[in-house]
């Protein structure tokens, strides 16, 4: 006010003097710029809270899981000092309400998961497990091993193939048991994360943080690298990989760039292609260190790619609900929005069920409303017509897990169970 108030008395002078027009001048330039400044402020602050606003709306429409967090006891349950399962005590749960005499473990891994269920489960007698990564899958087999030579009565019969879960059906057939084909199985897991041994080894192409050739696939016996994608691959193809699989706004540029690298060689390891993203990502873009989330988007956007891991998803979802006995249960793991999204519109296809949890079947309803009774973590269900969508919105991560296992930040867990 003081400043306008000496601006309006300086006007009114009969002949302003070029000193008193200069005075005036400046004292202008200095009100629009407090303006100025006072708008940014204002703008910031509002930035702030509709960001603030925003991520309390996100948390709100979050299931996160009340389950308490304990890291030796997560270790202890999958009899691993090394390898953290990703909400371990979430899975058990979605199981541990039925009787399981056959498991499928879709995803091996470290068999963190597979060794809590089997320790968990006495009436266990036939467990599958597959993994198209033949590190993890021999790792798996030894973890495996380790956990029934502990058992007195070693009633478990225990299969494990080297193989996508796009082929379980293939897989269970070959088992040769009677008791495991289409329509038998009780309990099947998915776990969509990378593992750590095939993030930690740089000859695998997976990392941003390791030079490494541009690789990334997971089964070693496919064709089709990241490498071939990045110099053969035509302009277009380049763009829907980066835009549709890795959700970067900055597509067309790194497209552009990564089509003229060809002119000089092409693009041969992960630093290589780092380099690239570094100098195309702008500087004002996330800050000094912004060229690393569109890395991670870009490197997420081949791996899926190479691996054709969204089709393969959802062609498995289909194969593993078939492969479930009446009562059967399907939990997944998803760790991004595109597989989540995924999971989530093939489960109301599966059951051909809607977002209402109404449902004409009476014995539908009454059976899912038994089930929220017993099981205290089935809080919305959706009906359909030949099965049951146990979480009608995922199970994400406590936040005690989240702090103490950065991997589990992104995970959301989905349940369908067969009627």
């Amino acid at each position: 006010m003081a400043i306008l108030y000496r601006i309006s008395s300086l006007s009114l002078s009969p002949t302003p003097t070029p000193v008193l027009l200069n005075r005036l001048q400046n004292l202008t330039s200095l009100t629009c710029s407090f303006s100025t400044l006072n708008g940014s402020i204002r703008g910031t602050t509002s930035t702030k809270k509709q960001k603030q606003k925003s991520a309390l709306a996100k948390e709100k429409r979050r299931t996160r899981s009340d389950k308490d967090f304990d890291l030796d006891a997560v270790m202890e349950r999958c009899e691993s000092r090394h390898h953290i399962p990703v909400m371990l005590a979430e899975v058990l749960d979605v199981f541990s309400n039925r009787s399981l005499t056959s498991f499928v473990d879709c995803t091996l891994g470290a068999a963190g998961h597979s060794s809590a269920v089997i320790n968990g489960h006495g009436e266990l007698k036939y467990f599958v497990g597959m993994d198209v990564d033949p590190v993890a899958h021999d790792m798996a087999q030894a973890q495996i091993n380790s956990v029934l030579e502990k058992q007195l009565d070693g009633g478990v019969k225990v299969f494990t193939f080297l193989r996508n879960f796009r082929h379980i059906k293939s897989a269970l057939r070959e088992t040769g048991e009677e008791r495991l084909v289409d329509g038998t199985i009780d309990g099947i897991l998915m776990d969509l994360g990378m593992s750590s041994m095939q993030v930690d080894n740089p000859q695998r192409g997976f990392s941003v943080l390791a030079d490494g050739p541009l690789d990334m696939r997971m089964d070693l016996q496919a064709s089709l690298k990241a490498e071939d994608i990045l110099n053969s691959w035509p302009e277009s193809e380049v763009g829907r990989v980066l835009r549709d699989y890795g959700e970067e706004s900055n597509w067309r540029n790194l497209q552009k760039k990564i089509v003229q690298a060809r002119l000089n060689g092409g693009l041969h390891s992960t630093s290589d292609l780092l380099d690239l993203i570094r100098r195309v990502t702008p500087a004002m873009k996330g800050g000094r260190q912004g060229w690393i989330k569109t890395a991670t988007r870009v490197f997420q956007a081949l791996r899926i790619a190479v691996n054709d891991e969204l089709k393969t998803l959802e062609d498995s979802l289909y194969s593993c609900f078939d492969c479930l006995s009446p009562g059967g249960r399907l939990a997944v793991i998803s760790f991004h929005s595109l597989e989540d999204r995924i999971v989530k519109q093939t489960f109301l296809d599966i059951i051909k069920g809607s977002e209402d949890e109404s449902c004409s079947n009476g014995d539908l309803r009454k059976v899912s409303d038994e089930m929220k009774e017993k099981e205290s973590w089935i809080k919305h269900v959706i009906n359909g017509s030949n099965g049951i969508i146990l979480t009608k919105r995922p199970i994400t991560p406590s936040a005690e897990e989240e702090k103490l296992n950065r991997r589990s930040r992104s995970a959301k867990l989905r349940v369908i169970q067969k009627v």
